[in-house]
């Protein structure tokens, strides 16, 4: 099976992170958003692996290598395809055309998932939902007593259904989701100045083409800050981590915590709800609710709700902070 991903957003609403980082490349608990989406499928799936195609924009080298690396850890083979133009969900899968043949799984990477994805030998399609309290707020599936889709309604003003679409498609023969792409595009199909995804579906639908819904357990916005630190939080309640608490020189840890490789903490309270990336160096600081990156150095402080870059440093600062890479902060 191939899985395709497309990442070419460039995330404002989480900058200053995505300032010098793909937004899926940002890390939850050691992981990136992107890995731990590759990784989830190739596990709950059961499915051999055999190519990640990941459609990005202009990111540069460094990006590509991780991103190869990626699919190289479940076994596959990488290919990266470019959109240079914000055109849509369905043009952004069309970049990706020359790999729409055979099983397609299709994964949007600005979520993160908990729960399985479960595919039959029977199973030509599917769309996997979430149920959710405000569905006027999303793309929604109308499903019969079968669980087949016989509807798509974007962000219904009455309630018609709770099946909210999270970005997550499967198809055994991706040539079927290529040809109604191609047709929207040839046809100039526009919904808001974009190609849609869901347009494409749907003219498949009207076409008598079946969907299966299927649910999935939890979805986790990873769209700004406070969405992402939730996201942390129950990415380390849900896969709670081991870890060496007397390696650390008076310290006190309330678990979930993540810590990296080559951390150095003296004289620090953490958590709960942390994640602190590799050679980050802490001392006599409180760190609650927040994600910390690699190579910083934060002293004498108490963060909470916050969310710190790489390579930055903070002294002396007590409450909330949002800072990117290569930030100083310093309350002296």
């Amino acid at each position: 099976m191939k899985i395709i991903i497309p990442m070419a957003g460039i995330g404002k609403r989480m900058r200053p992170h995505t300032l010098s980082i793909p937004k899926p490349l940002l890390k939850i608990a050691g992981k990136s958003i992107v890995e731990r989406i590759v990784k989830d499928i190739a596990i709950s799936t059961g499915k051999e692996i055999d190519e990640v195609h990941f459609i990005i924009g202009n990111f540069g080298e460094e990006t590509i290598s991780k991103l190869i690396n990626i699919a190289k850890s479940v076994g596959a083979k990488g290919f990266i395809h470019y959109q240079n133009d914000p055109l849509g969900t369905a043009h952004a899968v069309f970049c990706a055309a020359d790999a729409l043949d055979g099983e397609i799984l299709i994964a949007f990477a600005d979520t993160l998932f908990i729960g399985r994805f479960d595919i039959s030998n029977t199973d030509d399609a599917i769309i996997w939902t979430m149920e959710v309290e405000n569905p006027e707020k999303y793309g929604v599936v109308v499903t019969d007593e079968n669980q087949f889709v016989t509807d798509f309604i974007e962000k219904p003003k009455e309630f018609v259904s709770n099946k909210a679409i999270i970005g997550i498609y499967y198809f055994k023969d991706g040539v079927i989701l290529k040809n109604s792409i191609s047709e929207l595009i040839k046809n100039t199909v526009l919904n808001n100045d974009e190609y849609q995804l869901t347009d494409a579906l749907k003219n498949l639908k009207r076409e008598g083409f079946n969907f299966k819904c299927k649910k999935i357990k939890e979805w986790l916005d990873c769209g700004g800050k406070n969405e992402f630190l939730y996201s942390n939080k129950r990415i380390l309640e849900t896969f709670p981590l081991k870890m060496d608490e007397n390696k650390y020189d008076h310290c006190s840890f309330i678990m979930p915590v993540y810590i990296g490789e080559n951390v150095m903490l003296n004289n620090c309270k953490i958590g709960p709800n942390v994640s602190i990336d590799e050679d980050s160096i802490i001392e006599n600081s409180f760190i609650q609710d927040s994600i910390i990156g690699s190579q910083n150095l934060i002293k004498n402080s108490h963060l909470l709700n916050s969310m710190v870059g790489n390579n930055s440093a903070i002294v002396g600062c007590n409450g909330k902070v949002n800072l990117g890479d290569f930030n100083t902060y310093e309350n002296l």
